[in-house]
C-alpha cells in the first residue's frame, strides 16, 4: 500500500489547517504579545532568543538545540516548520523563498547531529552543500518546545483530536475519555493525523477509557514506569524498540492485565508540535511568511 496521499501533501500553509485555525482561536501557551519585531531585518539569532526567552528556565547549558548550518546573523526572509530538516523539506524551503528552517528532530542521522563521522559520506555532503549554497539556516526546537508548560507538542497532539477536554493539570499526558472500543480509538488517530496503518497490541473489542501518551521516543523506561504507575487502558507512544515496551505489553496481557499498546510512528505523534511553532512565528512575526512543511513519513506500507 502506498503512503497516505495526505501525508505526502508536502506544504500546507499554516492559515489553512484545520488544527491551525483552532490554535488560533484557542492558543496553548500564552501569546499575548503579539507582532515582536514585526520590522524587516529580523535575524535568525533573534527568533531564537525570542523563542527561548518564553522558556521556564530560558537558556540551556546543554541542549541538542543548536545550529545545524547557517548563523544567527542571518536575515530571515521566509521561514518553514517541520519534524525533519529532509532533502525534500529544504527544496520546498527554497521554492518558498524561505531561509530558515525550524525542525524538531535531528538534521543528520543522530541525536546530538555530531557530524565527524560523515564528512566522506555523499548524502551528508549534498545535503550540507545545498543548505550553504542557499545560505540556509537550519535550528533544531526540541529541548526548549518540550520545556514549555504544558509541553505544546502534547498539547496540541491533543487538541487536534479534540480529547484535551479529558486531560488534567496535575497528569497531562493522560486522558480519560468516555469508554470507546480500541478499534475505534485507532481509526480516529489515523483519519485525524493522516496515518495509513498503526502498529498495536491488544483486542480491537477492547473498552477503553485511560489513555497514556507518550509521544516521540520516549523509550522503554518511561513507558514501562508510566503504565506501572498509572495503570492505563491503552499507551499510545511514536516508536518503541520492538525487544523492549513491546514485549513487556504482551507479558502484561498474557498475566491478565488490561493493558493495549499503540504505536503511531515518530513523526505522526509530534508533527503537531511543528504546527504550533509556526502558529507562534505567525503570531509573533507576522510580517514573515511562514510556512509548516509535514516532512511525512518516511516509511511507506505494502
Amino acid at each position: 500500500m502506498k503512503a497516505n496521499n495526505s501525508r505526502r501533501k508536502f506544504i500546507s500553509s499554516v492559515g489553512a489547517l484545520a488544527g491551525g485555525q483552532l490554535l488560533f482561536t484557542k492558543p496553548i501557551v500564552s501569546l499575548a504579545s503579539f507582532g515582536v519585531n514585526s520590522n524587516e531585518n529580523i535575524t535568525v539569532g533573534q527568533i531564537m532568543d525570542q523563542f527561548i526567552s518564553e522558556v521556564p528556565g530560558k537558556f540551556l547549558k546543554e541542549t541538542v538545540d543548536t545550529l545545524k548550518s547557517g548563523s544567527k546573523d542571518i536575515v530571515v526572509k521566509g521561514i518553514v516548520t517541520s519534524m525533519f530538516a529532509t532533502v525534500e523539506v529544504i527544496k520546498k524551503s527554497i521554492d518558498l523563498g524561505a531561509n530558515f528552517i525550524i525542525a524538531h528532530e535531528p538534521t543528520f542521522y543522530n541525536h546530538q547531529d555530531a557530524t565527524e563521522w560523515l564528512q566522506n559520506d555523499p548524502v551528508y555532503q549534498y545535503k550540507m552543500d545545498l543548505l550553504k549554497k542557499n545560505n540556509i539556516a537550519v535550528w533544531r526546537n526540541h529541548d526548549y518546545v518540550h520545556r514549555l508548560n504544558p509541553d505544546p507538542v502534547t498539547s496540541t497532539f491533543l487538541q487536534k483530536l479534540d480529547w484535551l477536554k479529558y486531560t488534567t493539570k496535575a497528569v497531562p499526558k493522560m486522558a480519560t475519555l468516555p469508554t470507546t472500543k480500541l478499534k475505534d480509538l485507532i481509526t480516529k488517530m489515523k483519519t485525524t493525523l493522516g496515518v495509513d496503518q498503526v502498529r498495536f497490541i491488544g483486542d480491537l473489542n477492547q473498552d477503553c477509557s485511560k489513555l497514556l501518551f507518550m509521544l516521540g521516543a520516549s523509550g522503554a523506561s518511561s513507558h514501562i514506569t508510566g503504565i506501572r504507575q498509572l495503570k492505563p487502558d491503552v499507551l499510545i507512544c511514536g516508536e518503541i524498540s520492538e525487544w523492549e515496551t513491546a514485549e513487556y505489553i504482551r507479558d502484561a496481557r498474557s498475566k491478565g492485565d488490561n493493558v493495549s499498546l499503540i504505536v503511531l510512528g515518530h513523526i505522526a505523534s509530534e508533527e503537531a508540535g511543528s504546527e504550533f511553532v509556526a502558529t507562534w512565528l505567525h503570531q509573533k512575526y507576522p510580517s514573515i511568511k511562514t510556512t509548516h512543511v509535514p516532512a511525512g513519513n518516511s516509511l511507506s506500507f505494502y
